[in-house]
C-alpha cells in the first residue's frame, strides 16, 4: 500500500493536472471565439471581393471595344 507521502505527491499531481486542464478548456474557449471571428472576417473580406470583382467586370463591360483592344497592346 502507499505510503502517506506517496498519497502527498500523488494528490499534489492531480491537482496540478486539475488546473492545467481547466487552463485548457479556458485557452479552448477563447481559440474557438476566436475562430469564429476570424470566420466571419474571412467571410465578409470574401463577399466585398466578389462586389468589387463584380463592379469591375461591369465597368469593364462598358468600355468602348477600341479602347478595350487598344489597352493590352499599349501596355505590352
Amino acid at each position: 500500500m502507499a505510503n502517506p507521502i506517496q498519497i502527498e505527491q500523488i494528490t499534489e499531481r492531480v491537482e496540478r493536472l486539475l488546473v492545467r486542464y481547466e487552463e485548457l478548456q479556458r485557452t479552448n474557449t477563447l481559440l474557438a471565439a476566436q475562430l469564429d471571428t476570424l470566420t466571419q472576417e474571412r467571410d465578409s473580406l470574401k463577399s466585398r471581393l466578389s462586389a468589387a470583382r463584380a463592379r469591375v467586370d461591369a465597368l469593364l463591360e462598358r468600355l468602348p471595344e477600341s479602347t478595350a483592344q487598344a489597352a493590352p497592346k499599349g501596355s505590352a
